[in-house]
């Protein structure tokens, strides 16, 4: 299993915005072959920091998830709310297996 863990950082006055967006890519990207969790995370006292936790069973998945309609459609939509570019770490998944 691959992980991906995204940094996010919104400006304040993106942040519900950011969140009903990344709600729409989350519920199309839990539906993906290969997708084992598609985590959204808010910090509860820097409300406009965010990590998202995306799990798939294999590299090939993992870079499938960036060819969809729905990542493309959040990119483009959250690209201008961000008050700095988004920053991710891939990991393989040691446990649970």
């Amino acid at each position: 299993m691959v992980v991906t863990i995204v940094d996010v950082y919104v400006k304040i006055e993106h942040i519900n915005d950011f969140i009903e967006a990344s709600r729409l890519n989350h519920e199309a990207s839990v539906l993906e072959e290969g997708n084992r969790r598609f985590d959204i995370l808010q910090d509860k006292e820097q409300t406009g920091k965010f990590v998202l936790y995306e799990a798939y069973d294999s590299e090939a998945d993992a870079a499938k998830h960036k060819e969809t309609s729905h990542y493309e459609l959040w990119r483009e939509t959250v690209a201008d709310w961000m008050s700095e570019p988004r920053k991710s770490t891939t990991f393989n998944s040691l446990y649970p297996a």
